[in-house]
């Protein structure tokens, strides 16, 4: 039995136009007649960016301070969590608070936001609560709780409170009850409270906020055709992908082939170190073209070299040859290895795809496990207007890669530009696709604050024509008129977001600087990002570091001790309570 006792845990989230801030505090005590180590050992959504650490001891706190990182630290990272681990010496019979902060802008994704909270406080806690606190202006539509911790024997602990445009959700296990659920034991909770929720969307042209000179503007319009798709998977069958990763990449298309709609047209393209096509051209997705098509896929089999270039440049040529008017087309890889054969030059490869897609389509690259070089897959498909997913191989692949594709299953608009007259210093604001289900969110700042003559206009083609959505600010007083930076959080965090993708896609002089730029951010708002990292400064005066955040692409170290997030040890003064 341990000799110190966590005897208070709270987790407090607040979201606000879908900026979620989040505080846990854990307060312990060392009951023991000697000083000892004590560990804070947490885990946050992968999005999020800390903001804030602090420790108080002894009546003395210690303030964590965002500072450039020094040197690029090797971590793992967990699927949708990273870890934080920090310990502290804490004289005998005394207490110690630790309280870190996080922030994160929810991704809208198949019609909903999801809330994350992980709760593993290492054993049961008398004092535990999550609370959450909601305040979205539309109005909230509707607002459910999944996850581990909402199960069987705790569904008791939760209560949800609905207004128009507010929310409340609060988890009071009691101690018994903490040991109950599915996956928590001795050592208390563990597991996942998940909250989804979307708000109404009365007006297609959307919703803008401003405050204290920034505002933000989430568009998701849904009464809108779709528009008919032109869509090639590439997918690999390399050696690698033996077994388990092959059935369910072929369960997944099968699955995918059932979904297109009768107007879109496909193709399937194969490859290890050869390029099989199914058929040289694009097929419209009737019933015979898809019975055949499943037919192929039920017989996909690996073997061979992985040759991704010349697959990608096929699937490139495929699409050109088709006629584009009045539809969409995108591209999905999903491969789970490195070049191996072929042009294997990461940077050829890279400027092959580029020169033969010429933004015309998006490029989608699915990273199947964890060998998969994500760095590589991911540049790919940011310089070509996609994005890069890794698909994790669990039990569920399947249903992540039919996840990913429902995502882009139901193009509604094209070409989207996003104009703000009288806004400066705006996020991204063209954009190729927007898909049903996902949502387009600019931030910005307002010239001068000079609200009055401030309008956003939409621009965009829908299937039948172009369309145009024109607002302005409204001018009614919010229901609580507080002084809320978080719209102005909300842009840094999106803007550091957007330029940490941009590093990724730059090289020499241009690199650096929007290295830069990302990083003058970061220091100023205080977010720890791969560019930066947590430093608590000790007693002493020397510096301890604490929080790095790594990049999903790299691989875990290959030391016999694996440490997620990072660690750090600082005493202070020995004081013993009298």
């Amino acid at each position: 039995d341990r000799d110190w006792d966590i005897y208070s845990f709270h987790i407090n989230s607040t979201v606000t136009s879908r900026y979620a801030t989040t505080i846990i505090t854990s307060r312990v005590a060392n009951w023991n007649d000697q000083s000892q180590e004590i560990e804070f050992h947490v885990k946050i959504p992968k999005n999020a960016f800390i903001s804030k650490f602090k420790m108080t001891i002894e009546g003395q706190t210690y303030d964590g301070v965002v500072k450039q990182k020094e040197e690029a630290q090797q971590h793992s990272v967990g699927r949708t969590l990273e870890e934080f681990k920090t310990s502290v010496t804490v004289a005998a019979l005394s207490k110690v608070t630790f309280e870190l902060t996080y922030e994160e802008m929810l991704k809208r994704r198949l019609g909903k936001y999801e809330l994350l909270i992980h709760a593993r406080p290492m054993q049961p806690v008398a004092d535990f609560k999550i609370d959450v606190y909601f305040n979205e202006r539309p109005g909230i539509n509707f607002l459910e709780i999944t996850g581990g911790l909402s199960t069987k024997a705790l569904a008791n602990a939760i209560t949800k409170t609905h207004a128009f445009s507010e929310a409340w959700v609060h988890f009071y296990p009691s101690k018994e009850q903490q040991s109950q659920c599915d996956s928590c034991g001795e050592q208390g909770l563990n597991g996942d409270l998940v909250i989804a929720y979307d708000v109404h969307r009365n007006t297609s042209k959307g919703d803008l906020q401003e405050s204290e000179g920034y505002f933000v503007h989430h568009f998701a319009p849904s009464d809108l055709p779709r528009i008919p798709k032109n869509v090639v998977f590439i997918i690999d069958r390399s050696g690698s992908m033996h077994g388990r990763k092959m059935e369910q990449t072929r369960e997944a298309l099968l699955k995918i082939l059932g979904d297109l709609a009768e107007d879109d047209h496909f193709g399937l393209i194969t490859f290890d170190s050869s390029v099989s096509t199914w058929r040289k051209e694009l097929l419209p997705a009737n019933q015979e073209n898809l019975e055949a098509a499943k037919s192929f896929a039920r017989h996909i089999r690996d073997r061979g070299a992985t040759d991704i270039n010349a697959a990608v440049l096929e699937g490139t040529a495929m699409l050109n040859r088709h006629p584009q008017e009045g539809s969409v087309s995108l591209l999905i890889l999903l491969t789970d290895g490195d070049p191996t054969t072929g042009e294997t030059n990461l940077e050829k490869i890279h400027k092959n795809v580029k020169e033969a897609i010429g933004k015309k389509f998006p490029l989608y690259c699915l990273g199947f496990g964890m060998d998969v070089n994500f760095d590589f897959l991911e540049k790919m498909a940011l310089e070509n207007s996609g994005v890069g997913r890794r698909i994790y191989t669990d039990s569920d692949a399947a249903l992540q890669l039919q996840g990913f594709y429902e995502e882009v299953a139901t193009p509604l608009l094209t070409d989207v530009q996003m104009i703000y007259l009288g806004g400066a210093n705006l996020t991204q604001t063209n954009f190729n696709q927007y898909y049903n289900g996902s949502e387009i969110v600019v931030a910005g700042q307002i010239t001068d604050n000079n609200i009055e003559m401030f309008t956003a206009e939409v621009i965009a083609i829908s299937k039948s024509n172009r369309v145009m959505y024109s607002d302005t600010l409204p001018m009614e007083e919010p229901i609580e008129a507080r002084s809320n930076s978080h719209i102005q959080r909300l842009w840094a965090y999106l803007t550091v977001k957007q330029l940490l993708d941009k590093e990724v896609q730059l090289s020499g002089k241009a690199k650096e600087k929007v290295k830069k730029e990302a990083l003058d951010l970061c220091l100023k708002y205080g977010f720890v990002t791969p560019l930066t990292s947590m430093v608590v400064t000790k007693p002493q005066g020397e510096d301890s570091q604490v929080a790095h955040k790594p990049k999903e692409g790299e691989k875990p170290t290959r030391s016999s001790q694996v440490l997620f997030g990072s660690r750090v040890q600082f005493t202070v003064p020995q004081t013993r309570v009298h």
